[in-house]
């Protein structure tokens, strides 16, 4: 039980398939409660309920700040205190640079980095008044290496935003006792993957990875549980690598 008498926040949680949905089942299954949020179309109420009674679902849109400012304020109500935060939420647009619109940068920018920034400020002032906290967020291989495997360039340069955010934050606020870290998944058996590349292109990816498969989401949710837990006290302003031996560097 890592994470026994926890509370654990963890945005874009209500995906069936989702990193987001594996966390918080593998958190639960540790001893935290979990408060997932997404948006309302995800029902993330409902799919909390699935996880057990201790479990909250609320809805958030991660890009409005006022939305991220009233959750907070419900989730410290409902659960008395915040120890853990994953930033998860994130959007993927298959599409090349020269295609790439002000409406589909905002978009793909807006929920993983605006997203991110948005949700630590909201739970930073309550870690900092416990003097303790974890916080942790999804990026991705394409952030390392440039050209997401189906989610353009900007996509890419909203992951590597969130590498040198959580860089900046995990400086400023390791002597508040609050730890900030980043995952960068490869490539992972998840909805957000769905239909947006042929088979030729999966097994060609797929030809790239030593260890010659993709991950599952919970392969990836073990390593925020990890950051979570007390196992990582002395991990701040890291990056873990979870890509099969795809990006070894």
């Amino acid at each position: 039980m890592l994470l026994e008498n926890r509370v654990a926040v963890i945005s874009g949680a209500a995906t069936e398939n989702g990193i987001g949905l594996a966390t918080a089942r593998l958190f639960a299954e540790h001893g935290a409660a979990v408060a997932l949020l997404d948006l309302g179309r995800q029902h993330p109420d409902q799919v909390a309920s699935t996880i057990g009674k201790a479990h909250k679902g609320y809805v958030c849109n991660v890009t409005k700040k006022d939305e991220c400012e009233s959750v907070a304020r419900q989730i410290v109500e409902d659960f008395g205190h915040v120890d853990v935060l994953i930033n998860n939420a994130g959007i993927t647009q298959p599409i090349r640079i020269m295609d790439v619109k002000p409406e589909n940068y905002d978009a793909v920018l807006d929920v993983s980095l605006r997203g991110m920034l948005y949700l630590s400020q909201v739970f930073i002032p309550h870690m900092i008044s416990r003097g303790k906290g974890s916080i942790a967020s999804t990026s991705s291989v394409s952030a390392l290496t440039g050209g997401g495997f189906f989610g353009g360039p900007h996509y890419s340069a909203a992951k590597a935003g969130m590498l040198g955010l959580t860089k900046d934050m995990a400086r400023e606020l390791a002597p508040k006792g609050i730890r900030v870290n980043a995952v960068a998944p490869g490539m992972v058996d998840t909805d957000i993957r769905g239909d947006l590349m042929s088979k030729e292109t999966f097994n060609k990816i797929l030809s790239t990875i030593p260890l010659g498969r993709i991950a599952s989401p919970r392969e990836i949710a073990t390593v925020f549980l990890f950051l979570a837990s007390d196992l990582s006290s002395f991990v701040t302003g890291a990056t873990i690598d979870v890509n099969g031996g795809m990006f070894i560097h």
